[in-house]
Parts: structure tokens; C-alpha cells; sequence
């Protein structure tokens, strides 16, 4: 994390670990009140997937991936995400997977490429690294979807979400130790400024949005919730709009074959169906 003028702030392990556990604090709670649903170890273990898969692992490869891609190239990266969850559904799963589907998947991944390079936003300082870190990320994320809709049905979208941090809190407190995170907040220069940020992203886009995410993937299929992913870049040059950057008639050719990708994997086979 940085400054406007570029002065460091916190490293990625740090706000990686501040974000787990602020997060974690904010939910525990909640987490305390939804211990009793735990029935079994078994459901304690897939809980502990969820967190550790769809939160505490890529919350760290996505900061140490970022240091060495830009964000558009990581938002374009994230597409894996619906390919990784088809494959996991249907080999762990054995859930059933249309032409279609791949098709749809296909068709959304090809957007996002086509988006990232009309924006130009494909900086690549790091290495091959960086950009394994995402892929890793995404087939964690696709794990954890996969876990959600086809152990975890008998609870609540909150309760998963604050069960799940709760589980990952003191491995992530261990590493916010680990990595110095006390003494960066008394000795670093804006620290405290830094604090607000994290705490906002914290809890708005780290708790707030999992637990929506997390009833998205309860309510509908994997596939609809993991193609979530293709949005992020759509929204990101849209808010840039918003804000006065400019967008090409390529973003926009590129933002529709990506909602074209998203309606053939998720609503065209029950268009034909009927």
C-alpha cells in the first residue's frame, strides 16, 4: 500500500494479513452465535476450505501478484475463475457440463482479454510468478465455490462467511506478527491513514461483499456466481467513465461479447429448454 507520492505504507504480506483479520474481527460475532450449526469435524473442515480457498490464499497471491502485474492484467487473469469451477464441478462433483456452458465460458473469457487490451492496461513489470499467483488464485476461488454449493447448503450465506473467517483469524494474526504489522503501524508514516483504507476494504469489500457472494453461490449455480468474475473489469472501466476517464468503441464491443459470454453459459440452455 502507498502513498500518492509513492511512499510505501505497508507491504503486501501485511495488508493481506490486516485484511483477514479485520475482516475476521468484524464477523466473529456473528461466527460465535453460528458455532452451534457445526455439527461435525467434517463440516468444520469445509468451512476451513472456504476460508482458507476462497479468502485467506488469495487475499496474499493477489497482493504479491500485484506488485508485479497491473490490475487490468490481474482482472483478466481472474476469468479462470468459471473455468477452473466447470472443471472442478464436473470432475469432484461429477455435475453435469454442457457445450454450451463451455461455449458461454469461452465466449466471456475471450471479452475480458479483448477489454483488458483495448484499455491498454496490461503492465507487466514482475514475472511469471505474479501471474501464476492469480492462476492459483482463481482454481482456490473455484474450490471454494464448488465446497459452498455442494456440502455447505444447510447454512446461511452469512454464517459461512463468518465461520469461515473465524477459522482463518489465528493463522492470520500469526502472520500479521510474523511480518511485523504492530510495528509498522507505530513507526510507518501514514499509518494511520493507511488504517482507514484497509479498515473500509476491509469490511465493505472483503466481509460485506463475501457474504453476498457466498448467497449468490447458495441460490444459484456455480457457474452463474463464478461468472461474477467477468463483471469486475466491465465495472472498473465503467466507474473510470464515471470519473471522467475515456472509454473506445473497442471497450465497448468488448464489454457486450462478455455479457454475450455470461447469458449463453447461464441463461441460453434454458432458453432452448423451453
Amino acid at each position: 500500500m502507498y502513498t500518492d507520492d509513492g511512499q510505501d505504507i505497508f507491504s503486501h504480506q501485511q495488508v493481506a494479513a490486516m485484511r483477514m483479520v479485520i475482516a475476521a474481527v468484524v464477523l466473529l460475532p456473528f461466527a460465535i452465535r453460528g458455532l452451534r450449526q457445526i455439527q461435525s469435524f467434517k463440516e468444520f473442515l469445509l468451512l476451513g476450505i472456504v476460508g482458507a480457498c476462497g479468502n485467506f490464499i488469495p487475499s496474499f497471491l493477489f497482493t504479491y501478484a500485484e506488485t508485479g502485474i497491473s490490475s487490468g492484467y490481474a482482472g483478466m487473469l481472474n476469468s479462470f475463475t468459471p473455468i477452473f469451477a466447470l472443471i472442478i464441478g464436473f470432475v469432484v462433483f461429477s455435475q453435469r457440463l454442457s457445450k454450451i456452458q463451455v461455449l458461454g465460458v469461452f465466449i466471456g473469457t475471450v471479452g475480458v482479454v479483448l477489454l483488458m487490451v483495448a484499455g491498454k492496461d496490461l503492465s507487466l513489470s514482475g514475472g511469471w510468478s505474479h501471474i501464476l499467483a492469480i492462476v492459483i488464485a482463481t482454481f482456490c476461488y473455484a474450490i471454494s465455490l464448488n465446497t459452498i454449493k455442494h456440502t455447505l447448503q444447510k447454512f446461511k450465506s452469512f454464517e459461512i462467511t463468518s465461520l469461515s473467517f473465524m477459522i482463518i483469524l489465528l493463522p492470520s494474526c500469526i502472520i500479521a506478527l510474523y511480518h511485523s504489522v504492530p510495528e509498522a503501524i507505530q513507526v510507518k508514516q501514514h499509518a494511520m491513514e493507511g488504517l482507514v483504507f484497509l479498515f473500509v476494504l476491509s469490511i465493505v469489500g472483503t466481509a460485506f461483499a463475501v457474504i453476498i457472494f457466498n448467497k449468490l453461490v447458495t441460490i444459484s449455480s456455480v457457474l452463474f456466481a463464478s461468472s461474477v468474475t467477468y463483471l469486475i473489469p466491465v465495472f472498473a472501466i465503467l466507474i473510470g467513465l464515471y470519473y471522467g476517464e475515456e472509454i473506445n468503441v473497442y471497450q465497448i464491443g468488448s464489454m457486450v461479447i462478455v455479457f454475450a459470454g455470461i447469458f449463453v453459459a447461464n441463461y441460453l440452455p434454458k432458453v432452448l429448454k423451453k
